[in-house]
Protein backbone atom coordinates (compact mmCIF):
# COMPACT_ATOMS: atom_id res chain seq x y z
CA UNK A 1 0.00 0.00 0.00
CA UNK A 2 1.20 3.83 -0.74
CA UNK A 3 1.72 5.93 1.72
CA UNK A 4 -1.82 8.07 2.88
CA UNK A 5 0.00 11.54 1.33
CA UNK A 6 1.09 9.73 -1.97
CA UNK A 7 -2.99 10.16 -3.58
CA UNK A 8 -4.88 10.92 -0.32
CA UNK A 9 -6.02 14.55 0.52
CA UNK A 10 -6.38 14.75 4.46
CA UNK A 11 -8.96 17.33 5.23
CA UNK A 12 -7.45 20.45 7.32
CA UNK A 13 -4.25 19.35 6.99
CA UNK A 14 -0.92 20.45 6.46
CA UNK A 15 0.50 17.84 3.60
CA UNK A 16 3.66 19.24 3.85
CA UNK A 17 4.17 18.44 7.85
CA UNK A 18 6.88 16.06 8.30
CA UNK A 19 6.47 12.68 9.66
CA UNK A 20 4.19 9.19 9.14
CA UNK A 21 0.38 10.04 8.59
CA UNK A 22 -1.32 7.87 11.26
CA UNK A 23 -3.06 5.08 9.91
CA UNK A 24 -6.53 3.77 11.95
CA UNK A 25 -7.47 0.55 11.08
CA UNK A 26 -9.99 -0.37 13.75
CA UNK A 27 -12.07 0.51 16.67
CA UNK A 28 -12.87 -1.57 19.49
CA UNK A 29 -15.37 0.42 22.29
CA UNK A 30 -13.68 4.11 23.54
CA UNK A 31 -10.24 3.03 21.56
CA UNK A 32 -8.95 2.73 18.17
CA UNK A 33 -6.16 1.09 17.13
CA UNK A 34 -3.35 2.44 14.10
CA UNK A 35 -1.52 -0.07 11.53
CA UNK A 36 0.78 -1.05 13.81
CA UNK A 37 -1.41 -2.40 16.57
CA UNK A 38 -0.68 0.63 18.60
CA UNK A 39 -3.98 1.42 20.59
CA UNK A 40 -5.53 5.19 21.25
CA UNK A 41 -8.27 6.12 23.42
CA UNK A 42 -10.51 8.38 21.51
CA UNK A 43 -10.79 11.25 23.34
CA UNK A 44 -12.62 13.11 20.92
CA UNK A 45 -15.29 10.46 19.80
CA UNK A 46 -13.95 10.81 16.29
CA UNK A 47 -14.71 14.19 15.58
CA UNK A 48 -17.84 14.43 18.67
CA UNK A 49 -19.31 11.75 16.70
CA UNK A 50 -19.00 8.28 17.60
CA UNK A 51 -21.55 8.30 20.39
CA UNK A 52 -21.70 4.63 21.27
CA UNK A 53 -18.63 3.50 20.52
CA UNK A 54 -16.38 1.62 18.04
CA UNK A 55 -17.07 -1.91 16.43
CA UNK A 56 -20.86 -1.80 17.34
CA UNK A 57 -21.96 -4.66 15.15
CA UNK A 58 -25.44 -4.14 15.79
CA UNK A 59 -25.29 -0.93 14.11
CA UNK A 60 -23.35 -2.32 11.38
CA UNK A 61 -25.83 -5.25 10.76
CA UNK A 62 -29.18 -2.70 10.63
CA UNK A 63 -26.94 -1.15 7.77
CA UNK A 64 -26.13 -4.38 6.17
CA UNK A 65 -29.96 -5.02 6.15
CA UNK A 66 -31.42 -2.06 4.67
CA UNK A 67 -28.60 -2.10 2.14
CA UNK A 68 -30.09 -5.23 1.21
CA UNK A 69 -33.49 -4.12 0.96
CA UNK A 70 -33.16 -0.63 -0.43
CA UNK A 71 -29.81 0.95 -0.97
CA UNK A 72 -30.68 4.14 -2.03
CA UNK A 73 -33.53 5.91 -3.26
CA UNK A 74 -33.86 9.44 -3.26
CA UNK A 75 -36.17 12.09 -0.75
CA UNK A 76 -36.88 14.19 -4.07
CA UNK A 77 -40.99 13.87 -4.14
CA UNK A 78 -40.92 10.27 -2.56
CA UNK A 79 -40.27 8.63 0.98
CA UNK A 80 -39.18 5.45 2.03
CA UNK A 81 -39.64 4.01 5.50
CA UNK A 82 -36.29 4.48 7.15
CA UNK A 83 -36.46 7.93 6.88
CA UNK A 84 -40.19 8.55 7.91
CA UNK A 85 -39.42 6.69 10.53
CA UNK A 86 -36.39 8.70 12.07
CA UNK A 87 -38.23 11.66 11.03
CA UNK A 88 -41.05 10.35 13.27
CA UNK A 89 -38.61 9.57 16.62
CA UNK A 90 -37.03 12.94 16.25
CA UNK A 91 -39.74 14.68 16.03
CA UNK A 92 -41.11 13.12 19.32
CA UNK A 93 -37.76 13.95 21.13
CA UNK A 94 -37.26 17.94 19.95
CA UNK A 95 -38.58 20.49 22.44
CA UNK A 96 -41.56 21.96 21.86
CA UNK A 97 -43.54 21.95 18.52
CA UNK A 98 -39.98 21.17 16.38
CA UNK A 99 -41.93 18.12 14.62
CA UNK A 100 -40.83 18.81 11.08
CA UNK A 101 -37.59 16.93 9.67
CA UNK A 102 -35.66 17.43 6.79
CA UNK A 103 -32.30 15.70 6.19
CA UNK A 104 -28.89 15.84 4.71
CA UNK A 105 -25.79 14.32 4.74
CA UNK A 106 -24.22 16.40 7.76
CA UNK A 107 -23.49 19.35 9.63
CA UNK A 108 -22.97 22.02 7.13
CA UNK A 109 -25.95 21.42 4.81
CA UNK A 110 -28.01 20.98 7.92
CA UNK A 111 -26.98 24.91 9.02
CA UNK A 112 -26.96 25.52 5.03
CA UNK A 113 -30.53 24.27 4.70
CA UNK A 114 -31.51 26.31 8.05
CA UNK A 115 -30.59 29.97 6.40
CA UNK A 116 -32.16 29.07 2.99
CA UNK A 117 -35.56 28.31 5.08
CA UNK A 118 -35.39 31.30 6.84
CA UNK A 119 -35.08 33.14 4.29
CA UNK A 120 -37.64 31.21 2.09
CA UNK A 121 -40.06 31.49 5.25
CA UNK A 122 -39.82 35.25 5.57
CA UNK A 123 -40.43 35.71 1.78
CA UNK A 124 -43.57 33.51 1.89
CA UNK A 125 -44.84 35.72 4.64
CA UNK A 126 -44.54 39.36 3.48
CA UNK A 127 -41.39 40.14 4.96
CA UNK A 128 -38.64 39.54 2.24
CA UNK A 129 -36.05 42.06 3.54
CA UNK A 130 -35.63 39.95 6.35
CA UNK A 131 -32.64 38.20 5.49
CA UNK A 132 -29.41 38.66 7.70
CA UNK A 133 -28.14 36.15 10.24
CA UNK A 134 -26.41 37.25 13.19
CA UNK A 135 -24.21 34.29 15.11
CA UNK A 136 -21.17 34.59 17.55
CA UNK A 137 -17.52 35.51 17.24
CA UNK A 138 -15.28 32.62 16.94
CA UNK A 139 -17.93 30.13 16.51
CA UNK A 140 -17.57 27.59 13.98
CA UNK A 141 -21.10 26.02 12.27
CA UNK A 142 -19.41 24.55 8.77
CA UNK A 143 -17.35 24.97 5.46
CA UNK A 144 -20.01 25.22 2.94
CA UNK A 145 -20.33 29.01 1.48
CA UNK A 146 -23.49 29.73 3.87
CA UNK A 147 -22.18 28.52 6.67
CA UNK A 148 -18.90 29.52 6.46
CA UNK A 149 -20.51 33.10 6.25
CA UNK A 150 -22.27 32.31 9.49
CA UNK A 151 -18.74 31.64 10.70
CA UNK A 152 -16.87 34.05 13.33
CA UNK A 153 -13.47 32.39 12.40
CA UNK A 154 -11.94 34.94 10.36
CA UNK A 155 -8.55 32.96 9.52
CA UNK A 156 -10.75 29.81 7.89
CA UNK A 157 -12.62 32.27 5.87
CA UNK A 158 -9.87 34.82 4.41
CA UNK A 159 -9.10 32.44 1.71
CA UNK A 160 -12.33 31.83 0.39
CA UNK A 161 -13.65 35.00 -0.22
CA UNK A 162 -15.81 36.54 -1.03
CA UNK A 163 -18.56 34.90 1.07
CA UNK A 164 -22.14 35.20 1.71
CA UNK A 165 -23.01 38.40 2.30
CA UNK A 166 -24.90 39.88 5.39
CA UNK A 167 -24.00 37.85 8.49
CA UNK A 168 -22.95 40.00 11.18
CA UNK A 169 -21.30 38.72 15.14
CA UNK A 170 -22.26 39.22 18.94
CA UNK A 171 -19.95 38.12 21.64
CA UNK A 172 -19.41 35.07 22.31
CA UNK A 173 -20.05 33.47 25.96
CA UNK A 174 -16.69 33.29 26.99
CA UNK A 175 -16.63 33.78 31.03
CA UNK A 176 -12.97 33.47 31.77
CA UNK A 177 -12.59 36.33 29.25
CA UNK A 178 -15.56 38.21 29.91
CA UNK A 179 -14.48 41.53 28.53
CA UNK A 180 -17.10 42.90 30.99
CA UNK A 181 -19.28 41.34 34.65
CA UNK A 182 -16.20 38.82 34.51
CA UNK A 183 -17.16 37.89 38.40
CA UNK A 184 -20.50 38.05 37.77
CA UNK A 185 -21.92 35.13 35.44
CA UNK A 186 -25.44 36.47 35.32
CA UNK A 187 -24.73 39.95 34.68
CA UNK A 188 -22.44 38.82 31.97
CA UNK A 189 -24.99 36.74 30.54
CA UNK A 190 -27.34 39.39 30.71
CA UNK A 191 -24.83 41.48 28.76
CA UNK A 192 -24.06 38.82 25.93
CA UNK A 193 -27.52 38.37 25.27
CA UNK A 194 -28.16 41.98 25.14
CA UNK A 195 -25.48 42.22 22.49
CA UNK A 196 -27.41 40.43 20.31
CA UNK A 197 -30.17 42.79 20.49
CA UNK A 198 -27.80 45.63 19.58
CA UNK A 199 -26.77 43.87 16.08
CA UNK A 200 -30.51 43.14 15.11
CA UNK A 201 -31.48 46.95 15.77
CA UNK A 202 -28.30 48.38 14.30
CA UNK A 203 -29.23 46.17 10.96
CA UNK A 204 -32.70 46.48 11.19
CA UNK A 205 -34.73 44.43 12.34
CA UNK A 206 -36.63 44.23 9.53
CA UNK A 207 -33.71 43.02 7.38
CA UNK A 208 -32.72 40.01 9.93
CA UNK A 209 -33.67 36.87 9.63
CA UNK A 210 -32.18 34.48 12.53
CA UNK A 211 -29.59 33.97 15.09
CA UNK A 212 -27.23 30.91 14.71
CA UNK A 213 -26.15 29.78 18.22
CA UNK A 214 -24.68 26.85 19.71
CA UNK A 215 -25.80 25.30 23.13
CA UNK A 216 -22.23 25.09 23.79
CA UNK A 217 -19.79 27.02 21.85
CA UNK A 218 -17.26 24.63 20.22
CA UNK A 219 -14.77 27.01 18.50
CA UNK A 220 -12.56 28.99 21.36
CA UNK A 221 -12.75 25.75 23.68
CA UNK A 222 -16.61 25.17 24.89
CA UNK A 223 -17.88 27.97 26.18
CA UNK A 224 -21.16 27.34 27.85
CA UNK A 225 -24.01 29.99 28.07
CA UNK A 226 -23.85 31.75 31.70
CA UNK A 227 -27.61 31.87 33.67
CA UNK A 228 -30.32 33.20 31.95
CA UNK A 229 -28.22 33.68 28.81
CA UNK A 230 -30.57 31.59 26.38
CA UNK A 231 -34.48 32.77 27.62
CA UNK A 232 -32.54 36.48 27.31
CA UNK A 233 -32.08 35.60 23.33
CA UNK A 234 -35.32 33.74 23.56
CA UNK A 235 -36.83 37.15 24.22
CA UNK A 236 -34.77 38.95 21.90
CA UNK A 237 -35.78 37.14 19.04
CA UNK A 238 -39.35 37.13 20.02
CA UNK A 239 -39.43 41.12 20.03
CA UNK A 240 -37.44 41.16 17.07
CA UNK A 241 -39.32 38.34 15.30
CA UNK A 242 -35.90 37.07 14.58
CA UNK A 243 -35.36 33.05 14.25
CA UNK A 244 -33.15 31.41 16.89
CA UNK A 245 -31.27 28.22 15.19
CA UNK A 246 -29.32 25.97 17.82
CA UNK A 247 -26.91 24.23 16.08
CA UNK A 248 -26.68 21.01 17.64
CA UNK A 249 -23.81 19.62 15.19
CA UNK A 250 -21.93 18.81 18.11
CA UNK A 251 -24.45 19.36 21.31
CA UNK A 252 -27.03 16.97 20.69
CA UNK A 253 -27.68 13.17 20.73
CA UNK A 254 -26.27 13.31 24.73
CA UNK A 255 -23.16 15.11 24.44
CA UNK A 256 -24.09 17.52 27.10
CA UNK A 257 -26.58 14.69 28.88
CA UNK A 258 -29.72 15.23 27.26
CA UNK A 259 -31.00 14.43 24.06
CA UNK A 260 -31.09 18.02 22.77
CA UNK A 261 -28.66 21.18 24.42
CA UNK A 262 -31.38 22.94 24.19
CA UNK A 263 -33.23 21.32 26.96
CA UNK A 264 -30.05 21.06 28.71
CA UNK A 265 -30.42 25.07 29.11
CA UNK A 266 -34.19 24.96 28.98
CA UNK A 267 -34.64 27.37 26.20
CA UNK A 268 -37.15 26.18 22.90
CA UNK A 269 -35.70 27.06 19.17
CA UNK A 270 -37.33 27.69 16.51
CA UNK A 271 -35.01 25.72 14.59
CA UNK A 272 -32.51 22.39 15.50
CA UNK A 273 -29.33 21.58 13.28
CA UNK A 274 -27.54 18.19 14.01
CA UNK A 275 -25.54 15.43 12.34
CA UNK A 276 -22.61 14.16 13.86
CA UNK A 277 -23.95 11.76 17.02
CA UNK A 278 -27.13 10.81 15.11
CA UNK A 279 -25.61 7.82 14.03
CA UNK A 280 -22.66 7.60 16.18
CA UNK A 281 -20.90 8.06 12.82
CA UNK A 282 -21.86 4.69 11.56
CA UNK A 283 -23.07 6.34 8.48
CA UNK A 284 -23.22 10.11 7.32
CA UNK A 285 -26.43 12.49 7.99
CA UNK A 286 -27.58 15.27 9.20
CA UNK A 287 -31.08 17.16 9.40
CA UNK A 288 -33.11 20.22 10.05
CA UNK A 289 -35.78 20.51 12.33
CA UNK A 290 -38.17 22.77 11.86
CA UNK A 291 -40.95 24.38 14.27
CA UNK A 292 -44.90 24.25 12.56
CA UNK A 293 -44.67 27.72 12.30
CA UNK A 294 -42.11 27.68 9.34
CA UNK A 295 -43.18 24.47 7.75
CA UNK A 296 -47.12 26.02 7.45
CA UNK A 297 -46.54 28.28 4.48
CA UNK A 298 -45.60 25.52 2.55
CA UNK A 299 -48.45 23.61 2.68
CA UNK A 300 -49.85 26.37 0.95
CA UNK A 301 -50.95 25.27 -2.69
CA UNK A 302 -47.90 25.90 -5.07
CA UNK A 303 -45.37 26.11 -2.44
CA UNK A 304 -42.31 24.28 -2.52
CA UNK A 305 -38.93 24.26 -0.78
CA UNK A 306 -36.38 24.13 -4.02
CA UNK A 307 -33.55 22.69 -1.90
CA UNK A 308 -31.96 19.30 -1.13
CA UNK A 309 -29.04 16.95 -1.43
CA UNK A 310 -28.67 13.46 -3.66
CA UNK A 311 -28.04 11.31 -0.13
CA UNK A 312 -30.02 13.25 2.42
CA UNK A 313 -32.07 11.36 4.17
CA UNK A 314 -30.07 7.65 2.93
CA UNK A 315 -32.07 4.69 3.52
CA UNK A 316 -28.91 3.16 5.10
CA UNK A 317 -27.67 6.54 7.17
CA UNK A 318 -31.55 6.61 8.34
CA UNK A 319 -31.96 3.09 9.02
CA UNK A 320 -28.55 3.27 11.29
CA UNK A 321 -29.95 6.31 12.81
CA UNK A 322 -32.98 5.15 13.89
CA UNK A 323 -31.44 1.73 15.54
CA UNK A 324 -29.11 4.44 16.87
CA UNK A 325 -32.03 6.25 19.22
CA UNK A 326 -33.49 3.08 20.08
CA UNK A 327 -29.93 1.74 21.87
CA UNK A 328 -29.73 5.12 23.57
CA UNK A 329 -32.71 4.32 25.36
CA UNK A 330 -32.67 0.45 25.88
CA UNK A 331 -28.71 1.34 27.32
CA UNK A 332 -29.46 4.47 29.22
CA UNK A 333 -26.94 6.70 27.28
CA UNK A 334 -28.37 10.06 28.78
CA UNK A 335 -28.24 8.71 32.40
CA UNK A 336 -25.05 7.54 32.31
CA UNK A 337 -23.63 10.55 30.82
CA UNK A 338 -25.60 12.38 33.19
CA UNK A 339 -24.60 10.46 36.28
CA UNK A 340 -20.60 10.38 35.00
CA UNK A 341 -20.15 14.09 34.13
CA UNK A 342 -19.30 15.12 37.91
CA UNK A 343 -16.49 12.72 37.25
CA UNK A 344 -15.06 14.01 33.83
CA UNK A 345 -15.21 17.41 34.95
CA UNK A 346 -13.20 16.72 38.82
CA UNK A 347 -10.91 15.09 36.18
CA UNK A 348 -9.99 17.40 33.73
CA UNK A 349 -10.43 20.62 36.59
CA UNK A 350 -7.62 18.31 39.00
CA UNK A 351 -5.57 19.55 35.85
CA UNK A 352 -5.86 23.55 37.29
CA UNK A 353 -3.09 22.26 39.84
CA UNK A 354 -0.45 22.55 36.73
CA UNK A 355 0.96 25.83 36.05
CA UNK A 356 -0.01 25.76 32.07
CA UNK A 357 -3.95 25.20 32.94
CA UNK A 358 -5.87 28.58 33.25
CA UNK A 359 -9.13 26.90 32.55
CA UNK A 360 -11.14 24.07 32.56
CA UNK A 361 -14.89 24.73 31.45
CA UNK A 362 -17.67 22.86 29.70
CA UNK A 363 -20.31 20.45 30.42
CA UNK A 364 -21.74 16.80 30.02
CA UNK A 365 -18.87 14.85 27.75
CA UNK A 366 -17.65 18.07 25.64
CA UNK A 367 -14.91 19.86 27.56
CA UNK A 368 -12.10 22.29 26.86
CA UNK A 369 -8.45 23.17 28.71
CA UNK A 370 -7.44 26.87 27.94
CA UNK A 371 -3.51 27.18 27.81
CA UNK A 372 -1.56 30.03 29.42
CA UNK A 373 1.32 31.57 30.14
CA UNK A 374 0.31 32.93 33.32
CA UNK A 375 -2.25 32.05 35.69
CA UNK A 376 -2.72 35.11 37.54
CA UNK A 377 -2.58 37.43 35.26
CA UNK A 378 -4.17 35.22 32.52
CA UNK A 379 -1.59 36.07 29.19
CA UNK A 380 -1.81 33.89 27.08
CA UNK A 381 0.69 32.65 24.31
CA UNK A 382 2.06 34.57 21.36
CA UNK A 383 1.02 33.12 17.73
CA UNK A 384 4.48 31.58 17.69
CA UNK A 385 4.29 30.01 20.52
CA UNK A 386 1.14 29.14 20.20
CA UNK A 387 2.70 27.23 17.06
CA UNK A 388 5.26 25.30 18.68
CA UNK A 389 2.88 24.86 21.91
CA UNK A 390 0.00 23.16 19.83
CA UNK A 391 1.40 22.01 16.73
CA UNK A 392 5.57 21.26 17.28
CA UNK A 393 4.69 19.35 20.67
CA UNK A 394 1.02 18.66 21.96
CA UNK A 395 -0.53 17.49 18.82
CA UNK A 396 2.23 15.22 18.51
CA UNK A 397 2.90 14.09 22.03
CA UNK A 398 -0.97 13.90 23.07
CA UNK A 399 -1.01 10.76 20.23
CA UNK A 400 1.92 9.27 20.94
CA UNK A 401 1.10 9.11 24.87
CA UNK A 402 -2.07 7.17 23.39
CA UNK A 403 -4.75 9.63 23.50
CA UNK A 404 -6.55 10.94 20.17
CA UNK A 405 -8.14 15.02 21.35
CA UNK A 406 -7.61 18.53 19.59
CA UNK A 407 -5.02 21.15 20.78
CA UNK A 408 -6.87 23.92 18.74
CA UNK A 409 -5.92 28.01 18.51
CA UNK A 410 -9.07 29.02 16.69
CA UNK A 411 -9.53 31.54 19.74
CA UNK A 412 -6.72 30.87 22.43
CA UNK A 413 -4.87 27.85 23.07
CA UNK A 414 -7.07 25.13 24.20
CA UNK A 415 -7.30 21.44 24.53
CA UNK A 416 -10.33 19.88 23.69
CA UNK A 417 -12.20 16.63 25.14
CA UNK A 418 -15.48 14.85 23.65
CA UNK A 419 -15.19 10.94 24.67
CA UNK A 420 -17.61 8.37 23.35
CA UNK A 421 -20.72 8.84 25.63
CA UNK A 422 -20.03 5.13 27.07
CA UNK A 423 -16.63 6.47 28.54
CA UNK A 424 -16.69 5.87 32.76
CA UNK A 425 -14.12 6.62 35.20
CA UNK A 426 -11.80 4.60 34.07
CA UNK A 427 -10.98 6.08 30.83
CA UNK A 428 -11.23 9.87 32.94
CA UNK A 429 -8.57 8.62 34.82
CA UNK A 430 -6.22 7.76 31.71
CA UNK A 431 -6.81 11.07 29.85
CA UNK A 432 -6.48 12.85 33.33
CA UNK A 433 -2.58 10.74 33.47
CA UNK A 434 -2.11 11.43 30.13
CA UNK A 435 -2.74 14.72 30.07
CA UNK A 436 -0.80 15.51 33.24
CA UNK A 437 2.43 14.05 31.77
CA UNK A 438 2.01 15.54 28.57
CA UNK A 439 1.09 19.13 30.34
CA UNK A 440 3.69 18.83 32.14
CA UNK A 441 7.03 18.57 29.54
CA UNK A 442 5.05 21.00 27.65
CA UNK A 443 5.28 23.54 30.82
CA UNK A 444 9.09 22.71 31.08
CA UNK A 445 9.95 22.57 27.48
CA UNK A 446 8.32 26.28 27.43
Amino acid sequence: MTEPDDHLWLHFSRMAEPGRTPVIVRGEGAYVYDDRGKRYLDGLAGLFVNQLGHGRTDLAAVAAEQASTLAFFPLWSYAHPPAMALADKLAALAPGDLDHVFFTSGGSEAVESAWKLAKQYFRLTGQPMKHKVISRAIAYHGTTQGALSITGLPSLKQQFEPLVPSTFRAPSTNLYRAPIHGDDPEAFGRWAADQIEVAIEQEGPETVAAVFLEPVQNSGGCFPPPPGYFERVREICDRHDVLLVSDEVICAFGRLGTMFGAERYGYKPDIITCAKGLTSGYAPLGAMIASERLYAPFREAGASFAHGYTFGGHPVATAVGLRNLEIFEEEGVLEHVQSHESAFRAALRGLTDLPIVGDVRGAGYFYGIELVKDKATKETFDDDESERLLRGFLSTALFDAGLYCRADDRGDPVIQLAPPLICDTSHFDEIEQILRSVLTEAWARL
